[in-house]
């Protein structure tokens, strides 16, 4: 069996602190630049497209949602593409390449023009975003040790749920009140002092020198690896859905001022920030049960959105737990694929942003579609709320295949950290 990382490294606590807090800056500067559009929506709508918007608010909104898709699909692209090429790489000096990569590209983002140039920036800085993540946990599972795996991802996802606490809501109203490219240049000059970070305090940890691109493409010729994928990618929908079309949610249908969204955007980021702890913890008990559980508490939650929506209370409880269940089924769904994925680790672990954000892109785009279609702020809750039942299904469909297999006497093709095979599947 391959193991899933180099071993624990053998450094101090307090230097084993401070090299995950590096990491999950980096983290933080991602959550900042991925997730800050959807409450400057508006503003950048109006920026950009200024004729459209003239013309209609909503249509102009509903357009301006595509920078978001842009970046998620960057993802896409980014995560299998740099993860299978570079496996071989120092960890360590390709994450000061990526993060290099992002500093670059956000600047970029906020130099742009026109909408069209916005968007090819914003597609190309998200290209580092999945292979970050993906090496960043590795690194970080190697400095947890033995059975904390999944907290070890999960400290690393820290930075982007506390992004959502602290930063994406005050780059919010700065851009709010000093232009949305003046936000971007905030998170540029995160994605700058993470460089600073990484160098000083991440240890050097070589790649893995056995991996080569045939090896990592392997992955995909696992069915498993590819439900894993589906899971994110259709189920995480709903979540999207509801997050890009948050601030016309908030100033529309509950009728708050323009001001409450940064409060708001807290409200989720904390949600986000708890639920990703309570994943972190469950993934190392039960990806299997827990990300039953949780998607269950995100159907659920969606639903109490949309009949609850125009009323504070209403809002406020139910995007809290909205964040919070799929913050939590984050961990679960890249302790999954990593398990799944065999000895193709570093494309494994970065595969799971590819699939995040396919669910970011979907669930912009199909939100967007709804509402130009005339049926209201609303309707992206719904879309959201069919996403995620696929989701489940899927789930189900993977787990029961898994015990099909166990009852044939066939090897899963799951493997499990720091445990001697075989392992009986949960």
């Amino acid at each position: 069996m391959i193991p899933l990382t180099d071993g624990p490294t053998q450094m101090s606590s307090a230097r084993t602190r401070l090299a995950l807090l590096a990491l999950a800056l980096g983290g933080f500067g991602i959550g900042s630049t991925e997730f800050v559009a959807m409450g400057l929506l508006p503003n950048i709508a109006h920026d950009l497209l200024p004729q459209l918007y003239a013309q209609s608010t909503t249509e102009a909104n509903a357009q301006a949602g595509w920078i978001i898709s842009a970046y998620a699909l960057g993802v896409v692209v980014g995560a299998p593409t740099i993860a299978a090429f570079a496996a071989r790489l120092p960890r360590k000096q390709l994450l000061l390449w990526l993060v290099a990569a992002f500093t670059l590209g956000t600047v970029a983002s906020a130099l742009a023009p026109t909408f069209p140039l916005v968007m090819v920036a914003r597609f190309v800085s998200a290209l580092p975003h999945g292979a970050y993540f993906g090496i960043a946990s590795l690194v970080a599972a190697s400095l947890m040790g033995p059975g904390k795996r999944g907290q070890g991802v999960a400290f690393v996802l820290s930075g982007l749920t506390i992004a959502n606490v602290i930063g994406v809501p005050i780059i919010t109203w700065i851009g709010q009140a000093h232009g949305w490219r003046i936000a971007y240049l905030v998170v540029a000059a995160i994605f700058a002092l993470t460089f600073v970070a990484i160098s000083l305090l991440v240890p050097l940890q070589a790649g893995n020198p056995k991996a080569t691109l045939r090896n990592e493409l392997r992955a995909f010729g696992r069915l498993q690896v590819w439900l894993a994928l589906l899971i994110g990618a259709i189920g995480f929908g709903g979540f999207f859905a509801v997050y890009t079309y948050i601030a016309p949610i908030v100033t529309t249908v509950t009728g708050l001022p323009e001001s409450a969204v940064p409060l708001v955007l807290v409200l989720i980021g904390v949600g986000m920030t708890v639920g990703n702890l309570l994943g972190g913890w469950m993934a190392d008990r039960s990806v299997k049960r827990g990300m039953l559980l949780f998607f269950a508490v995100l159907l659920v939650s969606l639903a109490t959105l949309y009949f609850t929506a125009w009323s504070l209370a209403g809002l406020l409880v139910s995007v809290f737990v909205v964040a919070g269940a799929c913050a939590a089924l984050s961990p679960m769904i890249q302790t999954r694929l990593m398990d799944v994925a065999h000895d193709s680790q570093s494309i494994a672990a970065a595969l799971n942003h590819s699939a995040l954000n396919i669910a970011n892109a979907a669930g912009a785009y199909l939100g967007g579609l709804t509402i130009a279609a005339g049926l209201g702020y609303l309707s992206p809750i719904m879309v959201g709320a069919i996403l995620c039942v696929a989701g489940i299904v899927l789930a189900l469909v993977s787990f029961g295949i898994d015990r099909s297999r166990i009852r044939r006497g066939v090897d899963t093709g799951v493997v499990h950290a720091q445990r001697p095979d075989p392992v009986p599947v949960d």
